[in-house]
């Protein structure tokens, strides 16, 4: 099979998709391994299945939706495999829920490149308390954040659909103490956009915005450069300013390296899951196990971290016994 598209394209074209409008190969999908759910793992997994599908018989159908799409889809049988972006709830598990972990993905908070007060978020950063502020509307002007005199009133974006990466960011905003929901958020932002896609849109065109995103919206899907209508927040982890080791945003191999060596805190950063209804069918198996062990080599040069070798031989050993 050859897809000519890329993998932003395809987000976009999919993102909003469900099992009942699974897309991807022309070939009969009886005979394909059925896929739906988290739009941050989707790009990964359409490489993954491309290169797949070359050295093997198996054809895919691929769908986004996100995460409790996907992990609606499977548990109903509607395909055999769920794409997730955090690990599943116990209530998930005792339905029959089982999964295994594929890779690291990362969110970050993200700006328009001529926010009012771009300059001062590059060169201090933000900390999680500042981002807990804004996101929940303790402050409204971006002068208040930063500490300067300008007035121009902050807008945020949030999430419409079942997204893992927003829960991830809900769990990042509470800090130690907290975590804030899925609805929490939503009722406290000016819109609310579904997919990754629509949202780094809506932040690209509103100067004065803000929201988060997936890195591979964030950064060129060739380059790695910043190149876009959109900008990541760099993170002060300390409140003493952003120091050097903190400063490793202008590329996309800069960053991916501060989540692997734990520079960047986990949340946002997370494991992202392939999960089924009960055992994965034979031939659902052999591809999580080829993900698994060849599958890794791809991780990196797509925009996201390889799962570590004692994290990669532990999900090797799950696959293996099974739920």
């Amino acid at each position: 099979m050859t897809r000519n598209y890329s993998r932003r394209s395809l987000l976009g074209a999919l993102g909003a998709g469900s099992a009942a409008a699974l897309a991807g190969c022309t070939s009969d999908s009886d005979s394909a391994v059925r896929i739906s759910g988290g739009v941050g793992p989707l790009p990964m997994v359409e490489v993954w299945a491309d290169i797949y599908e070359d050295e093997s018989d198996t054809s895919f159908d691929i769908s986004g939706g996100g995460t409790g799409a996907g992990v609606s889809d499977v548990l109903n049988d509607q395909v055999d495999i769920a794409m997730m972006g955090r690990e599943p709830e116990e209530a998930e598990i005792d339905q029959g829920l089982f999964a295994v972990p594929m890779l690291i993905d990362t969110v970050v908070g993200t700006v328009n490149p001529d926010n009012p007060v771009i300059d001062e978020l590059d060169e201090n950063g933000l900390t999680r308390e500042d981002l807990e502020a804004i996101f929940t509307r303790e402050v409204e002007t971006w002068g208040e954040v930063v500490g300067n005199d300008v007035d121009e009133e902050i807008v945020v974006y949030g999430r419409s659909d079942a997204s893992a990466a927003y829960k991830k960011w809900g769990d990042f905003l509470g800090g130690e103490d907290d975590a804030y929901t899925e609805s929490e958020l939503e009722s406290l932002s000016d819109e609310n956009h579904s997919g990754d896609q629509a949202v780094a849109e809506a932040i690209g065109r509103t100067e004065n915005a803000i929201s988060m995103n997936n890195i591979n919206y964030v950064y060129d899907l060739s380059s790695g450069e910043l190149e876009g209508d959109v900008r990541p927040v760099r993170l002060d982890s300390d409140g003493d300013g952003l120091s050097e080791e903190e400063d490793f945003y202008d590329t996309r191999d800069e960053f991916l390296e501060a989540v692997e060596e734990g520079e960047y805190p986990a949340p946002p950063a997370r494991e992202m899951f392939l999960a089924s209804n009960g055992d994965f069918d034979e031939r659902s198996e052999e591809f999580v196990e080829w993900v698994l062990s060849d599958g890794q080599e791809y991780v990196r040069d797509n925009g996201y971290v390889p799962l570590e070798e004692d994290r990669l031989e532990e999900a090797q050993e799950e696959l293996e016994a099974g739920p």
